[in-house]
């Protein structure tokens, strides 16, 4: 059955580099990549997938289905297909589109014999405001027995950890007064941005060495002989997981509580892009990836152990089903993903080449788990294990 889904695989080479081509060649950022969603849903329909779009309003999501007929399991492909501000697909988010369409149109060879339900969900804009919370928090995948995606990256990476975040946006108003003429009328709000900055530093050093918090300066004002009336400033805050996010999340809004009671300013705080949960992978399915990858000709010293890359949607998948998320190789020189140099490599056919094995290995877990109760048993079981852990 695997050599079926592989030869499969390898039959749409062309048109399956066509579309990750398509894609990178034509860049667009979170919630609108109307061209990318087009064609995803397009090849998805053409290969006998059921097509629901939009999903939740979310205009350039979707979710393809094929129902084998047979009971079975339901895996899910995860495909990504956002863009970077500027520089483009330097995140290889083409690739990862087209590895979970190519390991769906891989899989389906076979579901017919095997059993089953395939389903690949469009997910926008991952870089920001992820459609995978939403689509987590509406349920979308409490029915789906285990959820599967790969990046691409420079090595063979198993799949890891990542960290809980929270985007926050603190804007200060204050009053405006010549900065010459007469200073003392006026109330600073950039005065209040800087104590907020002075205050987090200060607050590092009782802070987890987990902790991750980084942020710039949004609206410093607006020229230099003007009191600026309104700044604002946004943060990322992270760490490797949800209940200590929150907890530093609530110390930085005292601290930019202060900074707005000491300047005279008042303050508004919101979150200006979703929250991620902490990556939960589910380590039966990552071995059987791992396996796969060794099947397929990779030397299993290559592939190296998972570590934290920062924060991804994946997270909150991952607390409705179990999950993973490997690193597939596309490039050999040590590009690091959001580079142009990554983004021009990424479009190579090395590059290419890494996405198809990446769609046989995920293909060929899926494969594995869905004609073995006692695997899916076994995955299953871990999942329970697991977030009833992080949720006591």
């Amino acid at each position: 059955m695997k050599i079926t889904i592989n030869t499969t695989i390898d039959s749409h080479k062309e048109p399956l580099i066509q579309v990750a081509r398509f894609i990178g060649e034509h860049p667009e950022l979170g919630h609108e990549e109307w061209l990318a969603s087009a064609r995803l849903i397009d090849e998805l329909r053409n290969y006998g997938f059921d097509i629901q779009n939009p999903v939740l309003d979310l205009p350039t999501a979707f979710i393809a289905t094929y129902h084998s007929g047979i009971p079975g399991p339901t895996v899910a492909f995860l495909c990504e297909y956002d863009a970077l501000p500027e520089l483009g697909h330097a995140c290889g988010h083409h690739l990862i589109s087209t590895m979970g369409l190519a390991a769906a149109i891989g899989l389906k060879s076979v579901l017919d014999t095997v059993g089953g339900t395939i389903r690949v969900y469009g997910t926008p804009a991952e870089e920001t405001k992820g459609a995978k919370v939403p689509m987590s928090a509406a349920g979308l995948f409490d029915d789906v027995d285990f959820a599967l995606m790969a990046h691409p990256f420079y090595t063979y990476e198993k799949s890891g950890h990542s960290l809980a975040m929270d985007a926050l946006q603190f804007e200060y108003v204050g009053k405006p007064a010549h900065a010459a003429a007469s200073p003392h009328e006026g109330i600073n709000a950039l005065d209040a941005v800087l104590l907020l900055f002075q205050s987090i530093n200060a607050l590092r050093q009782q802070m987890q060495s987990h902790a991750r918090v980084h942020g710039i300066i949004s609206d410093g004002g607006k020229a230099p002989n003007i009191i600026p009336e309104t700044t604002a400033a946004q943060f990322y805050i992270r760490s490797d997981n949800r209940p200590y996010t929150d907890a530093l999340v609530e110390k930085i809004k005292r601290c930019a509580e202060g900074a707005a009671l000491q300047t005279g300013c008042t303050l508004k705080m919101t979150n200006y892009e979703y929250s991620y949960d902490e990556m939960i992978s589910n380590e039966v399915l990552s071995d059987l990836f791992t396996a796969n990858l060794v099947d397929l000709g990779i030397n299993e010293a290559d592939i190296r152990n998972g570590k934290d890359h920062g924060s991804i949607d994946l997270g909150n998948v991952s607390r409705h089903c179990p999950a993973i998320h490997p690193f597939i190789q596309v490039t050999r020189g040590g590009e690091l993903l959001h580079t142009e140099e990554f983004r021009d490599q990424a479009m190579t056919p090395q590059a290419f080449e890494g996405m198809l094995l990446g769609a046989k290995a995920l293909a060929n877990t899926a494969y594995d788990v869905m004609i073995d109760p006692a695997v899916l048993q076994r995955v299953r079981n871990e999942f329970r294990e697991h977030v009833q852990a992080v949720n006591s």
